[in-house]
């Protein structure tokens, strides 16, 4: 009788099913939106006219037709050069600027993650502006010295390969440089000490502590590199897995593209899966109290004035793409054809862009369903990071990993899936389907970018003290009077910047875009793509360069979001 009086005085926030009920729209959105497209995608592939068949596998790996064998192939190898190449800049560029002191150090520095500002799509066409077989550089060579054709020109599988670098090496740079800023040197000492030289030291201790932002670098990389689809597109590498996908999906086999999103799928996740077991199985703690790493000045004058020209030509080679999308918004449509630069230039298609419905509409579109999809992923993203970080209850694990499953699937996988699974009324759809719909992007933009916003509130809570809300508690507040006045605002820059990096992918996504848009729902991605085949350069670039702005201007703030917050914890 005691036990059940004494349970009935619990506030309702400590009942066991309290997690549960306020989770259960978790639940459903994950299941909804998660796992039933997947096991859609995996159905479809699986089961033709309703009865159980292998002929999809069977079609994939024919070897009398290799066309999706080598796409397979062609993905995997891009992917891990791409690794390869991003890990060499990134990592190279980071023990530079972190490691050593010199003339235009910090000016490079600035200019380091300029490529972060370049969406995909604007970033690949800026470099075929420039480095194509009629860009701006082999044109410009070619008259200057007065040679019969290009001298170079970026094409194939090794153009793909320059724009993966140039767009992807930050994903390494930025974790590497914060690890080699917060690095102990007196391993190093030690092993010094010990009479290792210089490059056992590098070799043994100082790279092989850097392992964890390497793996999840690679990793990012990877499964970016494995969802490129507009590098391939523009560079002529149809044989990729995600072309191939988009070419069965235009030609009306939803069949096979189920199928092709399914391998591209399990590749995906299996790399993921492969180097976390790579990296679980070693230690890269340190317990030691050394002091941090002094950056070394370069005294040499002649390597004093390499280092200048080297910092400049590096600052101007990562602003080329974005002064070169500026320089072309205001040439004039039709105009720029042989010549090595537009020869005229006007203004109207930035008027155009504020002034006309039909060009603004895209603009709108983009922002409508970012916004919504950003405000989504915050309301339940905010939702599952305080529960599976402050609370212990069945399911919390899985619930994690489904939140962050789509962060390791390729655009073309969610777009397919989403097709898969909407393309008929479902209760997850309300009893309509969504394949057509305003409603189908902005779930796509949703589930791409809920992983986003969840791990950067998710580690907002890790950093945060709980006994304030207990302190709340025991003084008699109630659960949604403490969470809403004091547990949301001890967190509210993650949530910023989570939130402000999700709605900053959405702006930029194409690759589910132009899987899932119809003509009413087209967004800035896929406007400017069209507007490039269309061969109005101008009105494209003037798009891009409001993309680069506002994309910019977000990521500045978000950083701004992460200092201050910094600054308040310490």
């Amino acid at each position: 009788m005691n036990n059940r009086s004494a349970s009935r005085r619990l506030p309702i926030s400590s009942r066991p099913w309290f997690i549960y009920v306020v989770l259960l729209p978790v639940f459903f959105v994950l299941l909804g939106y998660v796992v039933y497209p997947l096991i859609s995608i995996f159905k479809d592939g699986f089961f033709v006219d309703g009865h159980f068949s292998l002929d999809l596998y069977r079609r994939f790996f024919n070897t009398t037709s290799m066309t999706n064998l080598e796409a397979t192939w062609n993905s995997f190898y891009i992917s891990v050069l791409s690794v390869i190449t991003c890990g060499i800049v990134g990592v190279g560029m980071a023990f530079l600027l972190e490691s050593f002191e010199f003339p235009g150090r910090r000016m490079l520095k600035a200019f380091a993650v300029i490529p972060m500002a370049l969406p995909s799509l604007i970033g690949a066409f800026s470099f075929d502006f420039l480095y194509g077989e009629s860009g701006i550089i082999p044109r410009g060579l070619k008259v200057l010295f007065g040679l019969p054709q290009v001298p170079f020109y970026l094409d194939g599988i090794a153009g793909v390969l320059m724009m993966h670098t140039f767009t992807m090496y930050t994903y390494f740079y930025l974790p590497v440089s914060a690890a080699l800023r917060n690095a102990d040197t007196s391993l190093e000492e030690a092993a010094n000490g010990l009479g290792c030289n210089k490059w056992q030291v590098f070799w043994r201790v100082r790279l092989p502590m850097l392992t964890p932002s390497i793996v999840a670098a690679s990793m990012l990389v990877f499964m970016i590199s494995m969802a490129s689809y507009t590098a391939p597109l523009i560079y002529g590498v149809d044989r990729t897995l995600t072309m191939q996908i988009v070419i069965s999906r235009t030609n009306g086999d939803l069949a096979m593209a189920s199928c092709q999103s399914t391998i591209l799928a399990l590749i995906s996740i299996s790399f993921l899966v492969l180097m976390r077991i790579y990296e679980s199985r070693r230690s890269y703690a340190s317990v030691s109290k050394g002091t941090p790493v002094h950056r070394k000045e370069v005294k040499n004058k002649a390597a004093r004035v390499v280092a200048i020209v080297a910092s400049f030509a590096a600052v101007l080679f990562l602003m080329l793409p974005i002064l070169t999308i500026i320089l072309i918004s205001f040439s004039v449509n039709g105009k720029w054809t042989t010549q090595v630069l537009p020869t005229q230039y006007t203004i109207q298609y930035y008027i155009d862009l504020f002034s006309n419905p039909k060009i603004l509409a895209p603009i709108r579109n983009s922002l409508i369903m970012s916004s919504a999809a950003t405000i989504g992923n915050v309301i339940f993203g905010v939702i599952a990071a305080y529960f599976i970080s402050r609370r212990r209850f069945r399911g919390r694990g899985v619930v994690d990993k489904l939140i962050m499953l789509p962060w390791s699937l390729p655009g073309t996988v969610v777009g397919i899936s989403l097709i898969a699974a909407f393309n008929v009324p479902t209760v997850f759809s309300f009893g309509q389907v969504f394949v057509g719909t305003f409603f189908i992007l902005p779930i796509a933009y949703f589930v791409r970018h809920l992983p986003l916003v969840y791990r950067s509130t998710y580690a907002s809570f890790a950093q945060t003290d709980g006994s304030c809300e207990e302190a709340a508690r025991g003084l008699g507040a109630g659960w949604l009077y403490t969470f809403g006045k004091i547990v949301l605002p001890m967190v509210a820059g993650g949530i910023a910047s989570g939130a402000i990096l999700g709605f900053v992918q959405g702006i930029g996504e194409f690759v589910a875009s132009i899987l899932l848009y119809t003509p009413s729902s087209m967004p800035i991605s896929v406007a400017i793509n069209n507007q490039m085949y269309s061969f109005r350069f101008g009105t494209a670039c003037a798009y891009g360069t409001l993309q680069i702005v506002l994309v910019a201007v977000l990521l500045l703030i978000s950083e701004k979001i992460k200092g201050d917050s910094t600054a308040s914890a310490i």
